[in-house]
């Protein structure tokens, strides 16, 4: 007897350790995220913030002078509602981590039946062994999700930033291509002015004053096309910033940056995505815990439904005796009719489907560092071919044409369009150096972190735990 009641001592002590050795670890989670993302922030680095801190001092220090990308993207990381909520979901996979290695609840029943002057009681206490036999690869199981959740979280926070630094190229872009665009207008004006005075006193046609008010309307057009652009841009910035009252009315650097002298060396590019990006990482993670995993769905499938009870039963006649009797009852299903053959094809189905995208995701991740390098190359060439030939010979143009204007060998008129087309030409060489910048923070993007193009989301296997338990 006393042997009995240590050996239930031991279970029920055992059973105590198993359910309290996970615990919640949200500063871990955080610190995790913020290596898995180093390197990987739009070339950025910031320390990440658990969501429930204020960062506005913060905020509101780095937007007291003109924000630069940089700064756009720490004040994203810091603030915005996209980071938080990827660090939120990464604690809802931790909960669920944590518990999954809890101990199951074991069920109480009672029951009284009645015969006559006979009463019964019929006391049990059930106990899922299946959950008990399994927890630790169970617990195991929502730790490979809580791994895979935070590779998730990351790719998450990467491809933010990069989001957040086009934005910040996209709106600095506009504006610039706005005040060139206002340039044009003012050159188009003043010729339509001259146009109505020329024609007011008989040297110029109607037609020809037609022309010219027919530039000023189409640049009016391009203009306000060009407001609403650079409007529209600086609301996705917002946006993305999490900023809004008067944080919203922050001011952008005038221009972009420059073009690099000479474009990075970016040596064995595929070998480096395939190395370096956390969605290929999180496609190889998940299929190697898949194929881990399929015996135990063989296995437990067998098992599904076992229960082990201990039971008390009273009997209590007329005469008031009383009679007692207790003992164990193990349940177990019996495979008459589903011999789990639909369930072990299912988990062999979610293997092959888990190594046909890390295939794929591979594919993808190799194709996308050719594609976006060559469009980060094409994209300087272009930049740095407008801006140290097409620009300077239009400044050249426009040097010559003004002299022969001032030697009177040219109109007033030859000088206007010239200087509209200088304008325009510098507009084209800002969008070039604009598309540059564009496709560098793709490139990082690709080679560092996830696809440029939808994320994927590879949680295709999450059922493969209730399949372990035969549902």
């Amino acid at each position: 007897m006393k042997r009995r009641h240590l050996r239930h001592s031991s279970l029920a002590l055992a059973a105590l350790l198993l359910s309290g050795c996970a615990t919640l670890a949200p500063e871990k989670n955080l610190a995790d995220v913020q290596q898995l993302t180093e390197g990987r922030t739009a070339g950025v680095a910031v320390e990440l913030q658990r969501p429930g801190r204020d960062p506005d001092a913060a905020v509101d220090e780095l937007l007291r002078q003109p924000l630069s990308a940089e700064n756009a993207v720490r004040i994203a990381l810091l603030n915005s509602p996209a980071v938080q909520q990827a660090l939120v979901t990464l604690d809802l996979s931790d909960a669920l981590r944590v518990q999954a290695g809890r101990v199951p609840n074991p069920h109480f029943s009672i029951a009284e039946l009645a015969e006559g002057d006979k009463r019964e009681i019929e006391r049990a206490l059930r106990f899922d062994l299946v959950g008990l036999l399994f927890l630790p690869w169970k617990s195991q199981w929502q730790s490979r999700q809580h791994e895979l959740a935070k590779l998730q979280a990351a790719q998450d926070i990467a491809r933010l930033a990069t989001e957040v630094r086009k934005a910040w190229i996209n709106a600095v872009a506009a504006e610039q291509s706005l005040r060139y665009l206002r340039d044009v207008q003012d050159a188009a004006e003043a010729g339509a002015e001259l146009a109505r005075r020329m024609t007011r006193v008989g040297n110029f046609s109607k037609l020809q004053q037609a022309r010219e008010q027919v530039l000023v309307a189409d640049a009016a057009a391009q203009v306000a096309r060009a407001q609403q652009r650079a409007h529209g841009e600086r609301e996705k910035l917002t946006r993305l910033l999490g900023l809004w009252g008067a944080q919203a009315q922050f001011t952008l650097s005038p221009r972009l940056p420059e073009l690099p002298a000479r474009p990075p060396a970016q040596n064995d590019v595929e070998a480096r995505a395939l190395r370096e990006r956390l969605d290929v990482r999180l496609a190889v993670t998940e299929t190697g815990w898949v194929a881990d995993s399929l015996g135990l769905v063989k296995a437990a499938g067998y098992l599904d439904g076992m229960t082990l009870a201990y039971k008390h039963t009273s009997t209590v006649d007329g005469a008031g005796e009383r009679e007692q009797k207790h003992g164990w009852e193990l349940e177990l299903p019996l495979p008459i009719f589903d011999w789990g053959s639909a369930r072990n094809a299912r988990a062999e189905a979610l293997y092959l489907q888990s190594a046909v995208r890390v295939r794929n995701v591979a594919v993808l991740a190799r194709s996308e560092a050719r594609e976006a390098y060559f469009g980060w190359r094409t994209a300087y060439d272009l930049a740095r071919h407008y801006r140290e030939e097409v620009v300077p010979l239009r400044r050249f143009i426009g040097d010559e044409m003004l002299l022969r204007y001032n030697g009177m060998l040219s109109s007033v008129w030859d000088l206007l369009g010239e200087i509209r087309q200088q304008s325009l030409s510098v507009n084209q060489a800002l969008e070039a150096q604009r598309d540059f910048w564009l496709a560098d923070a793709d490139l990082q993007l690709t080679l560092t972190a996830t696809s440029p193009g939808a994320l994927t989301q590879l949680r295709g296997n999450a059922a493969v735990a209730p399949a372990a338990r035969g549902h």
